[in-house]
């Protein structure tokens, strides 16, 4: 089976629409552009400002363990949490349904192992990518007996009324990943953001291209503030560049998908200047169309994902990385722990964000690893490595 094929059956089942994602905004730096539309309803111009910065922001914490590092650290107290041990740690996870998934849960699978002696019992819920399921999931594991509930939401304003909810019970809820529409959670962890990928992955993209150019954005789905705050900066990154979007598309995360659409502009336009991907789990696909249709491969963006490394480095693409790495999955069972132990937290909890350029993209290939593995995936000194990770 190809590596492509692998992919779609891992992919993520989103929403799809072959129109750009639209949704009414209050801010004044809202503008249309060519060929974004309007600014999603995610868009907070004070948070976008706060990401921007964070992207030069130094953090504190151990030294070559981003996984628990912080950016800007503002602590909280949680004193009422202190309980004895060992502990029941419970996780409603939106899914597993792609590969960055895949490797980020095999790192907190990991670092649980590296706390058998306080965790006596790791409780772990599948949504498959439902909200509904999800819902029902943390309803469930609210009569479980959890010491503390970690939630990774499938999407935001459908899952905050159940995250209220477990609030509500009294237990400490670690959120992490996506997030919600509430502040009830002891914290909330990530990297630096949406705002700070989808603004450096465009800024790359517009800055290599020809001015007034052709560029092909790619998305995931609809409704997730991650991707739709990617989104948000790489319109206002094209809306100021003056580049010409032909196509926002969603691509549900399919490679075969993928390379139907971009295959379907090349036809259309005959060139294309620029690729923007909400995403990097598709970039192969879109690498593979070019290819395949003949053309030279434009600057484009992916992910930490092996493949698209491997792709960059031996086809000498002209491309970047930004990422969000997979080693925050150690961070929610870390959090959890100084939790229960009643010491303070950062919240929210924002990690480096690291990005792959030209200049390092050697330090993260990997060829003795698997074409779907996250080269962020800060595993590599978690037990089991790297057998667990093939």
């Amino acid at each position: 089976m190809t590596v492509l094929a692998v992919s779609a059956l891992l992919v993520l089942a989103g929403c799809s629409t072959d129109e750009p994602s639209t949704g009414a905004s209050s801010s004044p730096s809202a503008g249309t552009g060519s060929g974004t539309g309007e600014q999603s309803k995610f868009f907070v111009q004070a948070d976008y400002d706060k990401q921007l910065a964070l992207l030069d922001a130094a953090p504190t914490g151990p030294a070559g363990k981003p996984w628990e590092q912080a950016l800007n650290p503002a602590m909280v107290e949680t004193a009422k949490f202190k309980k004895p041990g060992p502990y029941k740690i419970c996780f409603s996870n939106a899914g597993l349904n792609n590969p960055w998934r895949q490797v980020g849960f095999k790192t907190m699978q990991a670092e649980v192992d590296t706390h058998r002696g306080r965790i006596s019992k790791f409780v772990h819920v599948d949504a498959e990518g439902k909200d509904q399921k999800q819902i029902a999931d943390i309803n469930d594991l609210l009569g479980k007996g959890c010491h503390a509930l970690i939630v990774s939401p499938n999407t935001t304003a459908t899952l905050t009324p159940a995250v209220e909810a477990a609030c509500q019970k009294g237990l400490p809820v670690i959120v992490f990943d996506r997030g919600v529409d509430t502040a009830c959670p002891v914290t909330f962890i990530n990297p630096i953001g949406g705002y700070g990928f989808g603004h450096v992955a465009a800024e790359f993209v517009t800055q290599k291209m020809k001015r007034g150019g052709k560029v092909l954005a790619l998305r995931i789905l609809p409704g997730v503030d991650v991707l739709e705050t990617r989104w948000s900066a790489a319109k206002l990154a094209f809306d100021k560049a003056g580049v010409d979007v032909v196509g926002v598309e969603f691509t549900d995360g399919d490679p075969a998908k993928t390379k139907k659409i971009v295959n379907d502009y090349i036809q259309r336009y005959g060139t294309i200047d620029g690729v923007w991907m909400d995403a990097g789990a598709v970039a192969g696909a879109a690498v593979e169309a070019f290819e395949d249709a003949g053309k030279p491969v434009p600057p484009i963006n992916g992910e930490d994902q092996l493949d698209f490394l491997k792709l960059w480095k031996d086809k000498k693409l002209t491309a970047i990385a930004p990422t969000y790495p997979t080693y925050q999955w150690r961070t929610p069972i870390i959090a959890a722990l100084k939790i229960l132990d009643g010491e303070q937290v950062p919240n929210p909890w924002k990690l480096p964000q690291p990005t792959i350029t030209q200049d390092n993209l050697d330090e993260y290939v990997d060829p003795t690893m698997p074409p779907l593995h996250y080269a962020m995936c800060g595993c590599t000194d978690l037990p089991d490595y790297p057998r667990r990770w093939k």
